[in-house]
C-alpha cells in the first residue's frame, strides 16, 4: 500500500518540528559553551568586552552547524519515531500494510532538501560570518599568524614591522618552485603605526626565501618625492614559504561555490589544496549523510514492539553511535589531512559504511 499524502505531510512536519527544536537547542549548548571558551581566551584583553565576546560568538555558530547537523538530525528523527510509537499512530500506519521504507520517505526528502539548502544558502553565509570572525581574531591578535588570503585577484599578505606599522605585499601571480615563492607584478605597502603609507615599491619580480623578499626591476615612490627606480631591493621578512602555505585562507571561510575555484587557483600556483579539497568533497556528502543518520535513528526507535524497559536502553545505544560515528568521521577526516587516506575515501567512506550498516540492521528488522 502507497503511504497517503496527507499521511506523508504529517510525518514530514512532525519530523521538521522535531529536528528544527533539537537544532536550536544543541546550537544554544555549543554557542554557550564557545562564548565561555572566548570568554577565558580573551581575559586579559582589555579591548574586548562581554558585546565582542557574544559577537564572534555568534559569528562562528553558524560554521558549528556542520558539526552538530547530523546528531540533530538524528536525534529528531529519534524523537518523532518514538513519539509516533508511544501514541499508537506508527501501529496504525503499520498494519494497514505501510513498509518502514515507505514512512521513512518523508523524513528522507526533508532532510535531503535541507542539506541541498544548506549546501547552497546556509554555507556561503556561514563562510562570510567566518571570515568576519577570523578578521577578529587578527584584530585582536588572538592569532599569531600573519593574516593572508590568496583568490583569484592574487596573493595579499601582511606583515608587523620590528619598528612598528606593517607592510602589505600584493602580487598578481604567484608560484612555488622547490622552496622558492616567486611572485609577478609585486606591490609592497609600507604603513607607519598610524596606517598612514609612507613608501611603496611596484616590481615586476620577487620572491620570498630563507626570511627575506628579494625584489627585482623596482620603482620606488614617496610622498613629496620623486619616484626611483632599482634594479634589485632585499627587505627582511618574518614571512616563509611554508607559513604561506599553511596558513592561507582557512577551509570553513570558503562557501561551498567558492571552493572549486580557490582550489583551481591555489593548484596552478604549485601549491597544495589537498586540506580544501577534502573539506569541499566532506559538503558534498553532507546530504546523504543526513540521509544516513536518518536511518540510523529508525533503528533504535522505528519498532512498534518497543517496551517501556528498553527504551532507556535503546536512547543510550542510539546516542553511542551517534559518537562512535563522530569519532570515526574524525579519524577518517585526520588521515585523509595526511595523506594517508585520499581524499575521496576519507570523506565518503564514514557517510557510505554509517548507510550501509544502517540499512543492513533496517532490513534484518523488516525482513528477518
Amino acid at each position: 500500500m502507497r503511504l497517503s499524502p496527507i499521511i506523508s505531510l504529517y510525518v514530514a512536519r512532525a519530523f521538521s518540528l522535531a529536528f528544527l527544536f533539537t537544532l536550536l537547542g544543541i546550537v544554544g549548548i555549543t554557542l554557550l559553551f564557545d562564548s565561555i571558551e572566548l570568554l577565558r581566551r580573551l581575559s586579559g584583553k582589555s579591548d574586548a568586552g562581554l558585546a565582542v565576546v557574544l559577537e564572534m560568538a555568534f559569528l562562528k555558530m553558524p560554521q558549528m552547524l556542520t558539526t552538530v547537523l547530523p546528531f540533530a538530525v538524528m536525534l529528531g528523527a529519534m524523537i518523532v519515531f518514538w513519539r509516533l510509537t508511544r501514541t499508537n499512530e506508527l501501529v496504525v500506519i503499520r498494519a494497514v500494510g505501510v513498509s518502514a521504507w515507505q514512512f521513512l520517505a518523508p523524513v528522507l526528502i526533508v532532510v535531503v532538501l535541507f542539506g541541498a539548502f544548506n549546501l547552497a544558502v546556509l554555507n556561503p553565509l556561514a563562510a562570510t560570518m567566518y571570515r568576519q570572525y577570523e578578521r577578529m581574531e587578527d584584530g585582536l591578535r588572538m592569532r599569531l599568524d600573519n593574516p593572508l588570503s590568496f583568490s583569484s585577484g592574487g596573493l595579499w599578505l601582511r606583515e608587523a614591522r620590528p619598528g612598528g606599522g606593517q607592510a602589505v605585499i600584493h602580487a598578481a601571480k604567484v608560484h612555488q618552485s622547490g622552496g622558492e615563492l616567486t611572485m609577478r607584478r609585486v606591490s609592497v605597502m609600507a604603513l607607519d603605526a598610524t596606517g598612514k603609507m609612507t613608501k611603496r615599491y611596484e616590481a615586476a619580480t620577487g620572491t620570498i626565501q630563507d626570511h627575506v623578499l628579494v625584489l627585482t626591476d623596482v620603482w620606488a615612490l614617496s610622498a613629496g618625492e620623486a619616484s626611483s627606480h632599482v634594479e634589485h631591493i632585499s627587505q627582511p621578512t618574518t614571512l616563509t614559504l611554508g607559513k604561506i602555505q599553511e596558513k592561507f585562507s582557512s577551509p570553513a571561510s570558503l562557501s561551498f561555490w567558492e571552493l572549486p575555484g580557490f582550489i583551481k587557483f591555489f593548484e596552478s600556483a604549485g601549491f597544495s589544496a589537498h586540506r580544501h579539497l577534502l573539506h569541499w568533497h566532506s559538503l558534498l556528502a553532507s546530504p546523504l549523510l543526513l540521509a544516513a543518520m536518518v536511518f540510523v535513528a529508525a533503528v533504535f526507535s522505528l519498532n512498534p514492539n518497543v517496551r517501556k524497559g528498553g527504551l532507556l536502553l535503546r536512547i543510550v545505544a542510539g546516542v553511542g553511535v551517534g559518537f562512535v560515528f563522530y569519532f570515526f568521521t574524525r579519524i577518517t577526516y585526520a588521515l585523509g589531512m595526511s595523506s594517508t587516506l585520499p581524499v575521496f575515501l576519507a570523506a565518503w567512506s564514514p557517510v557510505v559504511v554509517t548507510l550501509l550498516i544502517a540499512l543492513a540492521v533496517l532490513f534484518h528488522q523488516e525482513d528477518g
